[in-house]
C-alpha cells in the first residue's frame, strides 16, 4: 500500500489530473466527505488529507510514503530526509512583501529603519531581509496576515500572493516579489527503497504528464 499525503484545496484539485494520467481516481470528494483517508480505484494507493504545513512532516516520518507540498512549506520545514524528484508546476503563486498603500516602504528601507514584519514564512522573510541588509523584527502569525498592517501590528507582511485581489481589497500593495512558488512531489527515502517499483512508476507518469503540458 502506498500512502499519498495531500492538503485540501488548490493542491488537491491540481494533483487530480496527474493522478488521472496514472489511471488513479480518488473515490471521495474531500469537500463533501469528512473522511481523512480517501480510497482510490487502485487498492494499492490511498490518499491522506493533512494540513498543508504538515505534509513534509508526514512524509519525513513515514506517515505517508509521498506527498505534494509547496516550495514555501518545504523551505520552512527544511526538507530534511525528503527526496524531491519533481517540481509538479502546479498551485503556482509567489511570496511577496506587501504594505499599506500609504506606507513609504522604499524610504523606510533606504533610511535603514527597523521594520516590523508579520509572516508565517519566518525563514524566507529572515533570509530575504538579511540579504538586503534590512533590519527587521519578525512577528509570526498563522492567518489573516492582511490585518497586521491595518491594525498597526506590523509595517509589512510577507505572504503568498496569487492574484493580488485580497491585498487590493484590504488597501495593501505588493512592493517586492521574493520568489515564485509551485508545488513539489516529496518522497520518504525509506519508502523509495522498500516500494521502489510503484513509487518510481508514479514519478515517471507525473514527469511525462508535466513535460507534455509545458509549451515547447
Amino acid at each position: 500500500m502506498i500512502t499519498l499525503a495531500l492538503s485540501k484545496g488548490r493542491i488537491f484539485d491540481e494533483t487530480l489530473p496527474l493522478l488521472k494520467a496514472a489511471g488513479i481516481v480518488v473515490s471521495d470528494d474531500p469537500e463533501k466527505s469528512r473522511k481523512l483517508i480517501l480510497a482510490t480505484n487502485d487498492p494499492e494507493l490511498r490518499v491522506v488529507l493533512v494540513r498543508a504545513t504538515d505534509v513534509p512532516t508526514y512524509v519525513q516520518y513515514g506517515g505517508a510514503d509521498l506527498g505534494v507540498t509547496g516550495k514555501d512549506t518545504l523551505i520552512e520545514h527544511g526538507g530534511q530526509g525528503l527526496y524531491q524528484p519533481l517540481d509538479l508546476q502546479i498551485a503556482k503563486c509567489r511570496v511577496s512583501v506587501a504594505v499599506r498603500s500609504d506606507f513609504d516602504y522604499a524610504s523606510a528601507v533606504r533610511q535603514g529603519s527597523r521594520l516590523r514584519v508579520a509572516t508565517k514564512y519566518v525563514s524566507i522573510a529572515r533570509d530575504f531581509f538579511a540579504a538586503k541588509g534590512v533590519h527587521v523584527d519578525l512577528i509570526k502569525l498563522y492567518g489573516s496576515m492582511e490585518l497586521a498592517p491595518l491594525t498597526g501590528l506590523a509595517d509589512a507582511i510577507v505572504d503568498l500572493v496569487s492574484t493580488g485581489g485580497t491585498l487590493k481589497a484590504n488597501n495593501l500593495v505588493e512592493v517586492e516579489r521574493i520568489m515564485d512558488i509551485s508545488s513539489r512531489l516529496v518522497v520518504n527515502q525509506a519508502a523509495l527503497k522498500l516500494k521502489q517499483e510503484p513509487i518510481r512508476r508514479l514519478i515517471d507518469v507525473f514527469a511525462r504528464t508535466i513535460s507534455a503540458s509545458v509549451p515547447a
